[in-house]
């Protein structure tokens, strides 16, 4: 059509550093089938090529500083537009201006295609292509653009798809891509041009989104396409700009995008989305390890909440050119729930990340295996030996049942489930003390220098604490269900954790792997350890946590031993999160895992010393032990500071912990609430067998020399007692007796898959028979254990407890801390024993801190002359320090009952039972008698737990790699 006939169209190129694609560009430009009737070619000041390539195609070229945004550059070329060539007149108000890039190729009918469009719908103002990836050609890019509420640009496309006609229908949409959009003039003018606030990315959206408030209409023709490399959104090149941070533009331009375009009743609960949501997308991104998008992330949102003025301009501004009404814009938007499906994605491509790393890590270990027995490993029969193997032509449903070591796996987590049927609901007795009533009572007293309990103490809250309360968290705020869930899947975990450990260590020794009979006997023995050994029954959590987690450990540190050393630093982070877990429950495995690291580098520098130096080999262990240093340091650190270095060798719970001698650890028990001492000492007789094969004697070696170093340590802190002002106790041992346990049963499982290795391989019959029958008999063990705990063993739980304090006491001392209460126990022939009972009574991880503080000098005192020789001074002075009540529990001793009865300022209060005595302190409560000093330096060493677990969760997750097309 002729130019006389139609509006003219003036195409504008900006350009940066486009040398490689301008010369396909200038290609399309020039060979459209309706020609554009001009061109302008704006330059931001290239370090290749780019001018000379476009003056020798459309002539002189406008050069601009390298720092002038698309919205100034694209000004300065309308300039120039309106200046007309030689000084002629520029273009009409009906004119079109055609935007291209210079990575975007037009197909040589684009502009046909978008002029019939205009001309088939009039009211069109903007006009936008398809675009395909360049040089894919296939793969479609947009076809058309509208943003979410989280401020994601929303294309409508799936990942990859490719262009198969299925979205080339002429539609209205929010906005269209400045690569290819055709645009009236008069339009450009009246909403003003792109944002200088936007100066790179996200300035189309804003434009289609303040042309379509104001009337105008945009449709994208997917009959023109143009091919559209992304050249600076992939990080193709760099400029003044975008720098190295591409996602940071991105992001800010999005935040503006909604701030500045957003309904103004919607507004403020869209500030605060953006805000949370940029908060998560952070947490998300570390998730993954993407570490710098998460600071540009952040960076973005500190970028925009600090100008709010420039925001509100810009609000204004739209307000006041805003003509079509809301509901209009709103609905081209996207769909409110389109975010939430693509938080489930995320979450899968997390998921999946986790799981095609495992799979990487298998993979390479079966690589391993083949390239040191070739022949062994080729003639494995996969659905014998390798429970990975694929079933052909069989569903989930088919495989489970014709598995018989999956059925039995499964018969014996239900087992377990049933067998501790006593931690459901709420948990107390033996060791364990009540759990608080909120997770809110465990994260204060987790991050509170001064304690406001018994008479008060800086003594830090022990370091179990917090992943209580973090459990707590994510099982709604429950602090009883979290208590039910670390009892109750205690064996489940183990026992996965164990199965998971055992086949790598199988695969390690050798090709065939191990058999899944040995995994299952392997695994499950190990799970029971914390049953059998009493500590579930009694309560300790040490023991029944350590035994949940240290088989986790051990597969995480077997990644000091891959090739990669990436991948040895990321197994040294693992393993040191897992370390301080284990740690802050039984503080003795980090001496052990010290002294084993000692152990296991002395021997690598006398037998490998060249490759001891290389620092990605020692350096890993030595940061796993380093990590729970940094990460338990408000713990251990205020504990040495305040005279109760005592905690950092005591384990969860009420004490003294029980006297453990050699047979004890041997038989895997650390209470008498354990299974018979027959069954522990089994694993440990088969472990001396496992000496025997020679095949796998270096492997047991390794074992045996893990469980000397377990038993020696125990030994050694055996003979540790530590007096405290309540009571002497020993050191906590029951993680060392887990660990000496798990030792032993490794190396059983060891010693028993060499001896069957032997036995097929010679075809012994008499030896092959030997392994079944001692299997056959050591398979008793796990049996008997399971049937012993399903059947209901005694054990220390309960469901109450007996407190012995009227209920209306305990009300009035959950008003706060100055409304104490004296509790008196015993008599004054036998002796008398006191304690201090405040808000609602003594609760998990408060009992240690108050068994560590020790007893108050002036309290202690003022009791003794109150059961001796009671004054109203005496009353007076616990008053001040915050006793509202003095009880004495049946059966009250009647001297003591009757001298206080005699004092004055104490009145006889009320009891349920008859044979409690109480009585009130009759003097004005101190509020302040609890009050302590804030120690500035826990506050600091909060902080860095709190970045150092964000540093070893982000360097220990899994790497989500970003493909970017070249």
């Amino acid at each position: 059509m002729p130019a006389s006939e139609s509006p003219a169209v003036v195409a504008l190129v900006v350009s940066h550093d486009g040398a490689r694609w301008l010369p396909a560009v200038v290609d399309g430009v020039t060979g459209q089938t309706r020609p554009v009737d001009r061109v302008v070619a704006v330059d931001t000041t290239s370090r290749d090529d780019s001018v000379a390539l476009l003056e020798a195609a459309f002539g002189p070229v406008h050069v601009v500083p390298g720092s002038t945004s698309y919205p100034a550059a694209v000004r300065e070329g309308l300039a120039r537009v309106d200046a007309g060539p030689h000084g002629a007149p520029g273009t009409a108000p009906d004119d079109w201006v055609w935007l291209l890039h210079d990575d975007a190729n037009p197909d040589p009918g684009a502009l046909e295609a978008l002029l019939a469009a205009a001309a088939e719908h009039p009211e069109a103002a903007v006009l936008g292509p398809k675009l395909r990836e360049w040089p894919s050609l296939r793969r479609l890019l947009e076809v058309g653009a509208t943003i979410s509420g989280t401020g994601r640009r929303e294309t409508g496309l799936e990942r990859g798809e490719y262009d198969q006609g299925q979205h080339d229908q002429v539609r209205r949409v929010l906005a269209v891509n400045t690569a290819g959009m055709l645009v009236r003039r008069s339009v450009l003018d009246e909403v003003g041009g792109f944002d200088e606030h936007l100066p790179i990315f996200g300035n189309d959206l804003d434009f289609g989104w303040r042309a379509a408030a104001a009337g105008h209409h945009t449709l994208v023709v997917p009959s023109a396409v143009v091919f559209h490399a992304e050249a600076a959104h992939r990080g193709l090149r760099r400029t003044p700009l975008t720098g190295r941070h591409t996602h940071y533009q991105e992001r800010r331009a999005a935040l503006w995008t909604l701030l500045v375009n957003s309904d103004h009743r919607l507004w403020p609960l869209q500030a605060l989305r953006l805000a949370l949501g940029t908060l998560l997308r952070v947490v998300g991104f570390l998730l993954v390890r993407a570490v710098g998008e998460a600071l540009d992330e952040l960076a973005a949102l500190v970028n925009i909440a600090a100008r709010p003025r420039a925001v509100l301009a810009a609000r204004r501004e739209r307000r006041e050119a805003r003509t079509a009404p809301s509901e209009e814009v709103r609905g081209l938007l996207a769909p409110r729930w389109l975010p939430y499906r693509h938080g489930l994605d995320a979450v899968s491509d997390l998921l999946a990340a986790a799981t095609d790393q495992a799979a990487d890590v298998a993979e390479r270990r079966r690589a391993a295996a083949a390239e040191l027995d070739p022949a062994s490993f080729a003639a494995r029969r996969p659905a014998e030996d390798d429970e990975d193997a694929p079933y052909a032509d069989t569903g989930v449903v088919a495989r489970f049942v014709t598995n018989p070591v999956a059925i039995v796996l499964t018969l014996v987590v239900l087992l377990a489930v049933v067998g501790a049927r006593e931690a459901f609901g709420s948990v107390v007795g033996g060791a364990l003390s009540p759990v608080p009533d909120a997770v809110g009572s465990w994260w204060r007293l987790h991050t509170e220098s001064w304690h406001g309990i018994g008479q008060g103490t800086a003594v830090p809250a022990p370091p179990y604490v917090a992943p209580l309360a973090l459990l707590g968290g994510l099982l709604l705020g429950s602090p009883a269900a979290a208590l039910s869930a670390v009892l109750v899947l205690a064996v489940p975990v183990a026992l996965w954790g164990s199965w998971r450990f055992l086949r790598v260590v199988g695969r390690l020794v050798s090709p065939r792997g191990m058999p899944r009979w040995l995994l299952l006997w392997g695994s499950t023995v190990f799970a029971l350890v914390p049953v059998a050994s009493g500590a579930w029954g009694a309560g300790r959590l040490g023991p029944v946590v350590a035994a949940s987690l240290l088989p986790w450990l051990a597969h995480a540190a077997l990644g000091f031993a891959d090739p990669a050393p990436d991948r040895r630093w990321r197994a040294a982070w693992r393993s040191g999160l897992l370390l301080a877990l284990v740690t802050a429950f039984g503080p003795a495995a980090w001496l052990f895992a010290a002294v084993l690291g000692v152990v296991v580098l002395l021997c690598a520098a006398l037998l490998l010393r060249a490759v001891v130096r290389d620092r990605s080999v020692w350096g890993p262990p030595v940061t796993a032990l380093l990590v729970p240093v940094v990460l338990l340091s408000p713990w251990w650190v205020g504990a040495l500071r305040e005279g109760a270095g005592a905690g950092l060798l005591l384990e969860p719970g009420r004490l003294p912990h029980a006297a453990l001698g050699g047979l004890d650890l041997l038989a895997g028990r650390v209470s008498d609430l354990g299974a018979p001492v027959a069954l522990g000492l089994v694993p440990a007789v088969l472990a001396v067998l496992a000496l025997v094969p020679r095949a796998t004697r270096v492997p047991v070696l390794v074992c045996w020399l893990a469980a000397a170093v377990a038993a020696l340590l125990a030994l050694g802190l055996s003979s540790v007692s530590f007096a405290l002002a309540a009571t002497s106790t020993p050191a906590g041992l029951g993680a060392l007796v887990v660990l000496l346990q798990g030792a032993l049963v490794t190396a059983t499982v060891l010693g028993a898959m060499g001896a069957w290795e032997s036995a097929r391989r010679e075809a012994r019959g008499l030896l092959r028979g030997g392994v079944l029958v001692g299997a056959a008999l050591a398979g008793l063990v796990p049996l008997a254990t399971l049937g012993w705990f399903v059947a209901g063993p005694d054990d220390a739980l309960a469901d109450s407890v007996d407190d012995d304090i009227p209920a209306y006491m305990v009300q009035r001392a959950e008003l706060g801390p100055e409304h104490g209460i004296l509790v008196l126990r015993g008599d004054v022939s036998q002796g008398l024993t006191y304690s201090v009972v405040r808000g609602d009574g003594t609760t998990l991880g408060e009992d240690e801190v108050l068994a560590l503080g020790g007893g108050d000098g002036s309290l202690a005192a003022d009791v003794r002359e109150l059961t001796a020789r009671p004054t109203p001074a005496v009353v007076d002075a616990l008053a001040g320090e915050g006793i509202e009540y003095v009880v004495l529990p049946s059966p009250a001793d009647g001297d003591v009952a009757a001298d206080l009865d005699a004092t004055g300022g104490l009145v006889q209060a009320s009891a349920e039972d008859r044979s409690t005595r109480a009585w009130r302190v009759a003097r004005e409560l101190d509020p302040a008698a609890l009050d302590g000093p804030r120690s500035w330096l826990h506050v600091a060493l909060l902080g860095v737990q709190l970045l150092g677990a964000v540093a070893v969760v982000v360097l220990g997750a899994p790497t989500r790699e970003r493909r970017r097309a070249r």
